[in-house]
């Protein structure tokens, strides 16, 4: 599937992401734009704040971080947004009404001349405007410009300037003037017919603008007269009582919509599911959406959510349901590319699923770079000898192959680099501890994982001097009792891997945890930690063994 059928694909790692994750995201990313011939049809994206490890390596190698993305649920930027052109503050109500019959809505939203929303017109509000018939002060409380009177009238000004607006007065109907009498203040507008005797007397009386019905002829007196008196006339081809009904529909909808602060709008970033659950609460039936500059951008509506785009992702580094962004299960993987155990994320079809037994996803992805013919750039080989010098421990771990080794000395050819001196210089910088939180620390690499009803995280950090490590033990270990309960964990490790001694201290907390480690690795813990000695991988020595140890534990209680 092309990138451009889908518009655009994440590359994505897994939550608190390593050098791995972060480096097989950008090298993968920029093996399948290659494949396919684009330059943004796949992106790599981050799932976490990124350790001084992998900054070290970015930076050295002159990468940015890729963006952050926490979820991958649908969101309102995936779905069909009706393009509904918006209506100015100034618009009449007559040409609203008449916008919503032509394009079939009942709802129009206002913005100004940025194309920021100011407010949101209905159809119940054209209705009730056009009901109160008692409300003769509407138009001059609305300010309504005679260009609006002379739009909804299809009329003609005689007198005076179609820019200016209605400021004072009643709207009144021009009988007789035995019935006008006393009934005309200084400003009204009166709707008249032919009879120079009533145009001449509301005149005299102060009116301050004539709509002359059925386009009756104006004489030069009392076109003379008006000029006089500063009063308007408007000439109308409707009769008195079109013109009187229809003369309310000039004012402008900023005087009848509902305001912007009382509106729910929606953003191109908010989610589906909140979007209907905003829907579901209120009587509203049409929702502004605004893009990412917050101009107004269409609406939605409940029929709009029935076709939903689902964000199409690729996997690299993990495979696990609580190691990946929240929102997976809501879209499309199209592949897992990955090292580790087969997981527990399920796909509804089949997907490319690329694992080995190898020590990094890295190693992976060259291979895929041979098979594709296409050549590795420096920057990329430099990001790939990383993610490999990172996972084995510059070769030292167990879960090395003879294929990181020679990947990894392939790419240092590329990247220029002497894999032991650029390593020291890694781990060196990813063991510093300046400045930094217990927090980020712990975050910085520590995955989740499940055994039957069994829940535990696991975390690691590697160090070349015993100094660092135990300023990161000292640092992390009154940090625990938090990070379990921010993580509703029930049992947490944490492996603190000497690497020049192949050697972790592994710490812990939580009920059942020490006796975890006793059967899992036979040995008796003491002050709070466990010696590990030829212990350096999470991956192949700790999580099968605290997996066989937990299941053990739920058998022996069954």
């Amino acid at each position: 599937m092309s990138p451009e059928a889908v518009r655009k694909v994440n590359i994505i790692g897994h939550l608190h992401p390593d050098t791995d994750s972060v480096c097989s995201a950008i090298a993968y990313a920029y093996l399948k734009n290659q494949i396919d011939g684009s330059n943004t049809g796949y992106e790599a994206r981050r799932a976490g704040a990124i350790n001084r490890e992998t900054s070290f390596v970015l930076n050295h190698f002159g990468f940015e971080e890729p963006r952050l993305i926490t979820s991958v649920a649908p969101q309102i930027k995936d779905i069909d947004i009706t393009q509904l052109e918006g209506i100015g503050l100034e618009t009449s109500l007559q040409v609203a009404w008449n916008r919503m019959r032509d394009t079939a809505s009942g709802t129009l939203c206002v913005v100004d001349r940025e194309g920021n929303l100011e407010g949101l017109i209905a159809v119940k509000d054209i209705a009730n405007a056009n009901m109160d018939i008692l409300d003769n002060y509407a138009l001059s409380r609305a300010r309504t410009s005679y260009k609006n009177v002379l739009e909804t009238l299809e009329g003609t000004m005689i007198v005076g300037d179609p820019n200016d607006v209605i400021r004072t007065g009643k709207l009144s109907i021009g009988t007789s003037p035995e019935m006008m009498d006393g009934q005309i203040s200084p400003g009204d507008m009166i709707l008249v017919t032919n009879r120079y005797d009533t145009q001449r007397f509301a005149l005299e009386s102060g009116a301050g603008c004539l709509v002359v019905c059925c386009d009756a002829n104006v004489t030069s007196v009392i076109h003379n007269l008006a000029v006089q008196n500063g009063c308007i006339i408007i000439t109308t081809p409707y009769n008195t009582f079109a013109a009187a009904r229809l003369i309310t529909m000039s004012i402008p909808v900023r005087a009848k919509m509902l305001p912007e602060e009382k509106i729910e709008f929606f953003s191109l970033n908010t989610t589906v599911d909140e979007a209907q659950r905003v829907m579901a609460r209120t009587q509203h039936r049409v929702f502004p959406v605004l893009d990412e500059t917050g101009r107004y951008a269409g609406v939605v509506s409940s029929p709009n959510m029935l076709n939903v785009d689902k964000k199409h992702v690729i996997l690299v580094d993990h495979a696990e349901w609580s190691q990946t962004v929240d929102g997976i299960a809501e879209a499309e993987i199209m592949e897992i590319i990955d090292h580790h155990r087969v997981g527990t994320i399920e796909t509804p079809g089949p997907i490319y699923y690329r694992c080995e037994p190898v020590g990094c996803t890295c190693t992976i992805i060259y291979e895929m770079f041979q098979e594709h013919g296409i050549e590795i750039p420096a920057n990329i080989a430099g990001l790939m000898l990383s993610a490999i010098l990172s996972d084995t421990l510059c070769f030292r771990s167990p879960t090395c192959t003879s294929d990181d080794i020679e990947v990894g000395n392939a790419l240092a050819a590329i990247c220029g680099e002497d894999p032991e001196a650029y390593s020291d210089a890694m781990f060196d910088a990813g063991s510093d501890l300046t400045g930094r939180t217990a927090e980020e620390m712990f975050n910085s690499d520590f995955k989740v994982f499940s055994r039957g009803d069994a829940t535990f995280g696991v975390g690691q950090s590697s160090f070349m001097t015993k100094k660092s490590r135990h300023a990161a033990e000292k640092l992390l270990q009154p940090y625990f009792h938090t990070a379990a309960a921010d993580k509703h964990l029930p049992v947490i490790f944490y492996m603190f891997t000497d690497i020049r001694r192949q050697t972790t201290e592994l710490m812990y907390y939580g009920p059942h945890a020490e006796n975890l480690i006793r059967r899992a690795f036979n040995v008796t813990p003491q002050d709070g930690k466990a010696i590990l000695p030829g212990v350096v991988s999470r991956k192949k020595q700790v999580i099968p063994a605290m997996m066989q140890a937990i299941q053990y534990y739920q058998d022996e209680h069954r």
